[in-house]
């Protein structure tokens, strides 16, 4: 049977999936891109593929167009890197097969400069389409801000990545070769320990070594600080104990040998935008690490998307740099631009994908490859 091109199915409802480790989630747009809803997900993808499958009928049970012959699925993904899969490679080829097997036949996965693959080019491509979701973001950005950093912080890490004359300038493409540049760091406002922000903190005006025990993680830290808005803290807290005020002051107390009633409240409030403080640090050199061998951004803006962005735009303003919110390119109402920007990358791969259903010639869908009509 003849494959249809992609300009017959235009007016398909686009899905875009970021798999990740911790997370999945997806974006729906429809004709000529418009972003119409974006949702997320916890899962614990380490602890078993029954996890994604149980968040792919969520997502059947919000969008039931999702499960039907009219959508097409845009896919990346980071959740090969979890120890669940004994290497990346087998971990490409389970969410590959897995969300093929749910999707259909019209599902691709995003393997930036290799275009886009299926589930069976995925085996040997599967370099490409690993960890390729801040790739995703870039690119998209790029065609709407020629020059820019995009600093994605999440509930776990954070991008940093240069665009520079429309073009994503980055110097790794690899997990591996990003944490050697500075465009990538291991820390986010949700699920990282503290222990991983710093060895020593300061507290009641004296410096004192942190125990190196996962008694206490960033979302404590901005539960306290009031920045962690309630949607997107979705894992349970280090102890399994109350996402409040009190069970968070109790925590981090932990991490300097202390009780929460040693303090009061509004010491403990202090100690934690100390802890914010150091973890800015640490996200602001590394953006001097990737921006010193880009002159050129010297005073481009900062472009913040993650529900850890309230860190983004705090090192724009100390930088005096412009600022623009991810969820403001990528348009819809308030609150989808307010999740479009937590959910960056499935916004980007759909729009991406929504974009090149379109398009024609350079970066036109291969639809003869990537979505077989059944």
């Amino acid at each position: 049977m003849n494959t249809p091109r992609m300009e017959s199915v235009g007016r398909a409802p686009v899905f875009g999936w970021d798999v990740g480790g911790a997370h999945v989630k997806v974006s729906m747009s429809g004709a000529g891109g418009v972003l119409l809803d974006v949702g997320q997900w916890a899962c614990p993808l380490w602890q078993g593929l029954e996890h994604l499958e149980r968040t792919i009928d969520l997502v059947f049970e919000r969008w039931p167009v999702a499960k039907t012959y009219a959508a097409l699925h845009a896919v990346t993904m980071t959740g090969e890197m979890v120890d669940l899969f004994e290497d990346r490679a087998q971990g490409v080829r389970a969410i590959a097969a897995a969300l093929a097997q749910r999707l259909g036949p019209r599902v691709a996965f995003y393997a930036g400069e290799a275009g886009w693959l299926t589930r069976e080019t995925c085996a040997a491509g599967w370099r490409s389409v690993a960890s390729a979701n801040w790739l995703a973001t870039a690119r998209w950005i790029a065609t709407r801000v020629p020059n820019a950093l995009l600093v994605d912080i999440g509930s776990t890490t954070t991008d940093i990545i240069p665009v520079a004359n429309g073009r994503v300038v980055a110097r790794a493409s690899t997990d591996a070769g990003r944490l050697a540049t500075g465009e990538l760091v291991y820390q986010g406002v949700v699920r990282t320990p503290l222990c991983g922000i710093a060895g020593r903190v300061e507290f009641g005006g004296a410096a004192v070594n942190v125990m190196n025990e996962w008694f206490a993680t960033t979302a404590d830290v901005y539960r306290l600080t009031g920045e962690l808005a309630p949607q997107y803290d979705l894992y349970p807290s280090a102890d399994n104990g109350p996402k409040t005020e009190l069970a968070s002051r109790r925590r981090i107390a932990r991490m300097i040998g202390r009780d929460a009633h040693e303090a009061s409240p509004a010491e403990w409030r202090a100690f934690a935008l100390r802890w914010r403080e150091l973890q800015l640090r640490e996200i602001g050199a590394n953006l001097m690490r990737v921006t010193a061998v880009h002159p050129e951004l010297a005073a481009a803006p900062l472009i913040g998307a993650g529900c850890g962005r309230f860190l983004a735009a705090a090192l724009a303003r100390e930088e005096a740099r412009g600022y623009i919110d991810f969820g403001t390119l990528a348009g819809g109402t308030a609150d989808q631009a307010e999740w479009a920007a937590t959910c960056a990358p499935s916004v980007a791969v759909g729009l991406l994908a929504s974009a090149r259903d379109v398009a024609a010639g350079e970066g036109a869908y291969d639809a003869d490859a990537a979505f077989r009509a059944a």
